[in-house]
């Protein structure tokens, strides 16, 4: 062995040993490891799944799953430990231990909630990370799956290539987005005309109770699988594991995007898209991409209509030169391809990429960003567009996605899950900005610019309540600092409408003491 080496190598078991005597001489991580040691089997070593801020690899397990770069700054509130279980029984111990220890417990699937709830608090809080728990089993006999909730949306989507071409499931464009939060605040994406929500297909699950115990469908009860379908799962227990239904898909998609500036017919196609994209054939999907750009050094805006259509180009070409001739949608702008491959293309993969891309889970460095969200029940009108113009211009950043409705979403009752946002709304907006340069002033800027555009939106939107989705998470609509019903009904009314009533009596049915919590779930009545 080489000096270097050697010299490497007793550094290494240095800063080890260091590490290791820290964590001994930390009384929450003794208590905590003690409390787990009697519980797990003692043929495991507990400390293995116990990450302490001493732990020389704390800092990349807390960062692998950080997908807004608002919150992973020197300055953010950090959990004192992270617990990685590789068992189902770990979770379990977990929530019995940490109830004894006395601190709070976050459960983070995939990170991508984008305010950070799932892995900041301004108190002395554990993360309970499941990326560990990512088993997925497709059974094709009954056409469903049992998705472990720390798999991601690419992982589910490539085990069912891998069984069937002709079956998909209706969930999220992002591949890194972990199933636990998707489906549990209801998840969509471009099958939602067709067949509705991810949540809408959830028929078993298995839940870590407050009380440690393991419950399926039949023993949580129905009231509780209600929650846990659109309610956000974190306010009721640690979902391991969703049983789905898988959907038919053809063996043929088509997708296409087309860009329109002001100078062109920009608006005009904005303006029929609101009332056709909702009522069209439900085998098509559209999004409408509302951004102010720069062309010859004049400020402008550019509408893009992104689709995809379940089945062929001639198909929705025939479509919409009868619906939206506006659009002037010809065959050359259309791409043919496998349900799969619309995937990797939603995500914005190059042509070809092979579906083993859906399995990388180390995504590049995430961007800071902000998102808000909104309701569309009237389209806006011409003039109302032209206002909106001007006011994107002038602000400059901020940029609206807007997913259109109608289909399958109005035939299913608003009660039917906790997610109400179904028949009478005709597009869901997200409001994006993103930003590269770290720093308080770019932040403030760009999170400004988010808030005057959305009070901006205010005339153009839904009312009594202003809706928003839950997994577009936005802390500007309320936050719970003593978990009271009335602090709840703030955002819980605007996420859950009429279903807020019914979800706080779950919570003090299965959590009275209000153990699993946020700064936005649903508080007992009891509080």
């Amino acid at each position: 062995m080489s000096n270097s080496m050697a010299i490497s190598l007793l550094f290494s078991l240095l800063f080890l040993n260091i590490s290791i005597s820290s964590a001994a001489s930390n009384p929450t991580y003794q208590s905590l490891l003690q409390c787990l040691s009697q519980s797990i089997n003692p043929s495991q070593n507990v400390s293995t799944i116990l990450f302490s801020n001493t732990n020389p690899s704390y800092t990349s397990v807390l960062q692998a799953y950080i997908r807004n770069a608002r919150f992973n700054t020197s300055s953010t509130p950090k959990p004192v430990i992270i617990i990685t279980p590789l068992e189902e029984s770990h979770v379990s111990a977990v929530v019995i231990c940490s109830q004894k220890v006395g601190f709070q417990l976050k459960i983070r699937s995939g990170g991508h909630d984008y305010e950070g709830l799932s892995y900041v608090s301004d108190k002395p809080f554990f993360v309970l990370d499941m990326f560990n728990l990512r088993s997925i089993s497709i059974d094709m006999t009954d056409e469903s799956a049992w998705v472990e909730t720390g798999a991601t949306l690419g992982e589910l989507y490539y085990n069912i290539w891998e069984k069937s071409n002709v079956h998909g499931f209706p969930a999220g464009l992002c591949p890194t987005v972990g199933v636990g939060g998707h489906l549990s605040g209801a998840g969509y994406g471009t099958l939602m005309r067709k067949y509705g929500l991810s949540s809408d297909y959830i028929v078993d699950a298995k839940i870590v109770n407050v009380d440690g115990k393991i419950l399926d469908r039949k023993a949580m009860g129905e009231d509780l699988f209600w929650a846990i379908r659109g309610g956000g799962a974190a306010s009721f227990g640690v979902v391991l594991a969703y049983k789905v239904k898988l959907v038919r898909v053809p063996e043929t998609v088509t997708v296409f995007r087309l860009e329109r500036l002001l100078a062109d017919n920009a608006t005009d196609i904005a303006l029929k898209w609101q009332s056709i994209a909702p009522t069209t054939d439900e085998n098509l999907f559209t999004r409408m991409l509302l951004q102010p750009v720069t062309r010859n050094r004049q400020r402008t805006m550019r509408v893009t209509v992104i689709g995809q259509y379940l089945g062929n180009a001639d198909g929705v070409v025939a479509l919409l030169s009868k619906d939206f001739p506006e659009l002037g949608l010809k065959k050359e702008n259309c791409t043919e391809m496998t349900w799969i491959d619309s995937v990797l293309w939603w995500a914005n993969f190059d042509a070809g990429t092979p579906p083993t891309a859906l399995l990388d889970r180390n995504v590049n460095d995430a961007d800071f960003l902000k998102r808000k969200s909104d309701y569309v029940q009237t389209p806006i009108s011409k003039n109302g567009l032209e206002s909106l113009w001007q006011k994107m211009v002038e602000l400059g950043n901020v940029g609206l996605a807007c997913n259109a409705y109608g289909g399958r979403m109005d035939e299913i009752d608003d009660k039917e899950t906790p997610f109400p946002h179904r028949k009478g709304n005709l597009y869901k907006i997200q409001y994006s900005v993103n930003w590269n340069e770290p720093g308080n002033e770019t932040e403030m800027n760009r999170t400004s610019q988010a808030k005057a555009l959305h009070e901006f939106m205010t005339q153009f939107v839904s009312k009594n309540p202003r809706r928003a989705y839950l997994n577009y998470r936005d802390i500007d609509i309320g936050v719970a600092e003593n978990w009271s019903y009335e602090e709840g009904k703030v955002y819980g009314e605007s996420y859950f409408a009429g279903n807020y009533e019914r979800l706080v009596d779950v919570k003090t049915a299965v959590d009275p003491n209000n153990f699993f919590r946020n700064e936005q779930s649903i508080p007992p009545r009891t509080k």
